[in-house]
């Protein structure tokens, strides 16, 4: 079909092609960015945090500090945890992904480094870490039972007690030691003598939301019995509202003058850590929803308009033998250069869009493949727009358009 006499028309129509124009631009700019927004939201739930998610609850207790000996009053909540029916393993630690709370640790590969190679969470671990987190090793070793420190051994006076072994996430290890082994070299993390990497495990994310993919999971564990009051226990999945209210009962039996400020699953923990995004995610959706439907009623408006205003015409050319599917075809075409138009302005305006946000919120870069992505939505949204109007339009017997002149 020859486009000259499309192009001539719109030319003709200038304010309300470019009012189309427009309104297409905008909505590819705006949908492109937000589906990219809602696909980051979305994917943060999807990260691995190396856990067994199904079979774990956490409880944590305040309380256990004021205690006169609170490396052993953590060793009996452990042995009364462990004595549970249905508990496959118990552990004591820090902090959990989820939990609210992170503590993290500079890392160097020199003792005397001005800047550190790395930033990472720090995970204390007991005995029983490993089991009950579901953690697995791709390289070296778990730590050895003489490896392992009470949390109080560090607060007595006198020399450093120096920390032998430590154990890496693999993103953490691949910082730290690219291209290279990570077992057997040494980091400087807490106190001055060195560690000795002894294990990697696959994945331990973060307790709290940080950086990328990669530095998501960069975490190490270091073999220190913790005294904090936080526990995780490992059981069956149908098993794990049972377990937990057994546990506050038990953790109660063992020391009464204490406070549960938390007992829930992690699956619990995990679904309101991104209550946010997925509240973000369906936001987001309802604005492209909405940008959709008002872009849709605007290219019928417009086809409408033009249908009614070209009665004469399009009965001319019927007369001079067009068929209905080139009538038909002319108004999807006419539509089909609108929203091309629209969507190239609507494609640098994404760029524009998302360099703004970039370097406001530390948004990610937008990939190319969502323009494409959008502008194929738009362009099968005018199409599908147009159709009724066209439709309409090649309907028009001769005769009686002839006869409104």
């Amino acid at each position: 079909m020859d486009i000259r006499p499309i192009l001539s028309t719109l030319l003709r129509h200038k304010t309300a092609a470019t009012l189309i124009v427009l309104e297409i631009a905008l909505s590819c700019a705006i949908i492109c960015n937000a589906i990219f927004l809602i696909t980051t939201r979305l994917e943060r739930g999807e990260r691995p945090t190396g856990l067994a998610e199904t079979e774990l609850v956490s409880i944590q207790m305040a309380g256990i500090g004021r205690s006169d000996d609170p490396d052993a009053l953590v060793k009996r909540d452990l042995a009364a945890l462990r004595a549970i029916p249905g508990v496959k393993a118990a552990t004591s630690t820090n902090q959990v992904p989820f939990g609210g709370s992170s503590s993290n640790s500079s890392i160097s590969l020199e003792p005397d480094q001005l800047n550190p190679t790395a930033n990472a969470s720090v995970y204390l671990a007991d005995e029983g870490l490993l089991d009950t987190f579901g953690l697995k090793l791709v390289e070296g070793r778990w730590f050895n039972s003489d490896e392992f420190l009470d949390y109080g051994v560090l607060d007595d006076p006198g020399p450093e007690t120096p920390i032998s072994a430590t154990v890496l996430t693999r993103s953490l290890a691949e910082r730290l030691f690219p291209g290279e082994s990570a077992i057997g070299k040494s980091i400087y993390s807490w106190g001055e003598a060195p560690t000795r990497v002894v294990g990697v495990v696959e994945y331990l994310m973060r307790p709290n939301d940080i950086g990328g993919p990669a530095e998501n999971q960069f975490s190490f564990i270091l073999p220190i019995r913790p005294t904090f009051g936080t526990y995780g226990l490992r059981t069956a999945p149908e098993r794990r509202a049972e377990v937990l209210e057994a546990a506050i009962e038990a953790l109660g039996q063992v020391n009464p003058r204490r406070i549960v400020i938390w007992d829930r699953t992690f699956a619990e923990m995990a679904s309101d850590y991104y209550r946010q995004d997925r509240a973000m995610a369906g936001m987001l959706l309802a604005m492209i929803i909405a940008l959709l439907v008002v872009t849709a009623l605007g290219i019928v408006g417009l086809a409408s308009f033009w249908v009614a205003q070209r009665t004469k015409q399009i009965g001319v050319r019927r007369a001079l033998g067009a068929t209905r599917g080139q009538v038909l075809r002319y108004f999807q075409t006419e539509n089909f250069l609108l929203a091309s138009f629209g969507i190239v302005l609507g494609m640098l305006g994404a760029y524009g869009l998302n360099q703004f946000l970039m370097g406001q919120y530390e948004m990610e870069r937008l990939p190319a493949i969502y323009l494409p992505l959008g502008a194929v939505a738009l362009w099968l949204l005018g199409q599908v727009a147009v159709f009724g109007p066209a439709r309409r339009a090649a309907a028009v017997p001769p005769a009686v358009a002839t006869r409104s002149v």
